[in-house]
């Protein structure tokens, strides 16, 4: 990856010049309109800037709807607009790897940078009994090496528990205010104004969490609500860790978990955005259960983009059905 980042980044340098000699950069326009520029790599935190930021900013997102992430690679164009803006947001983990190649060159590099994972904690990604892992997959031995280096992995879905939406959207808000003070009111009050709506809405899965009749979640799926369940006392099964690259879950994984649904009388089997939905199905077939979509808001489709959906929105979609899976 890095010998790619290194291919676009000389490609960049030449993207940049050019840039610069017309006159049409990013940080000329920034300067044109009066306005920070801010780019996000995905949809939580590029959200959390539009709600803090309003029509002071000029902001975009990396990630195009209906992409997926962990196989993003910027284009040169991108490398350059990272490179003069005000302000970019990032996650910090394993999938950002491309990010850190970048910001360690030494060209020019953005005002302010936001890292999620370095402003809220972190924990292990996990695997639970039941899950399937590339380790029950035949890999060969460069790929078993290449696993080995990177060490312990830790989960990057930390927007998925509103507290930590929280401390992320006024961490955005402080960047802001220390770039464009001019504006600092205007910024206070819309974190202000965002605060009320992620505190209501934390109070309403506590409400949730503690009316539940059973405290155990069931995804035919990934499971990247690690921070979610932790904050809210739910337990959980699912097909695959939060970052597997695996669609497939062995027979076993499945059979477990149309076992443990049957056991604990489980109504609905998850699956998250972007799924095929088809091992949910198979498990709740199976078991007497629906499937309903529990989003992690990692990123949304165009429609979604165009209709106006917000990180609020999807985790009140969220709720919705977490009422049904728990009462």
């Amino acid at each position: 990856m890095k010998k790619i980042i290194a291919v676009v980044l000389a490609a960049a340098l030449v993207l940049g010049v050019l840039c610069a000699c017309s006159g049409q950069n990013e940080e000329s326009k920034s300067e044109s309109d009066g306005k920070i520029s801010v780019i996000s790599t995905i949809f939580p935190p590029y959200d959390f800037a539009r709600q803090v930021g309003g029509d002071n900013i000029d902001l975009s997102m990396l990630l195009k709807p209906g992409m997926e992430s962990h196989s993003f690679e910027p284009s040169p164009k991108d490398i350059v607009n990272i490179q003069n803006c005000d302000l970019f947001i990032y996650v910090g983990g394993e999938s950002d790897e491309w990010v850190k190649t970048i910001l360690e060159s030494d060209e020019k590099k953005p005002k302010k940078i936001i890292a999620l994972m370095d402003i809220v904690d972190t924990v292990q990604e996990a695997t639970i009994e039941g899950m399937t892992t590339e380790e029950d997959h035949d890999h060969d031995d460069k790929d078993s090496e290449e696993e080995g280096e990177h060490g312990v992995e830790y989960d990057e879905h930390v927007w998925t528990s509103p507290k930590n939406a929280l401390i992320i959207s006024k961490k955005i808000s402080e960047a802001m205010q220390e770039l464009d003070p001019a504006n600092k009111p205007v910024y206070e009050k819309n974190t202000n104004e965002y605060a009320k709506q992620l505190t209501k809405l934390d109070s309403e899965f506590r409400e949730v969490a503690d009316n539940a009749k059973n405290k155990l979640l069931i995804f035919g799926d990934r499971f990247p609500f690690r921070y979610f369940t932790d904050e809210y006392g739910f337990s959980y099964y699912a097909a695959f860790p939060g970052c597997s690259a695996e669609t497939e879950p062995s027979a076993a994984t499945v059979s477990f978990l149309i076992e443990k649904t049957k056991e604990k009388n489980i109504p609905v089997v998850f699956k998250i955005e972007f799924s095929n939905g088809k091992v949910a199905e198979t498990i709740a077939d199976a078991a007497g259960a629906k499937v309903l979509l529990m989003h992690s808001c990692h990123n949304i489709d165009a429609d979604s983009m165009e209709n106006g959906a917000t990180y609020v929105s999807l985790m009140e979609g969220n709720l919705k059905n977490l009422k049904e899976a728990v009462s």
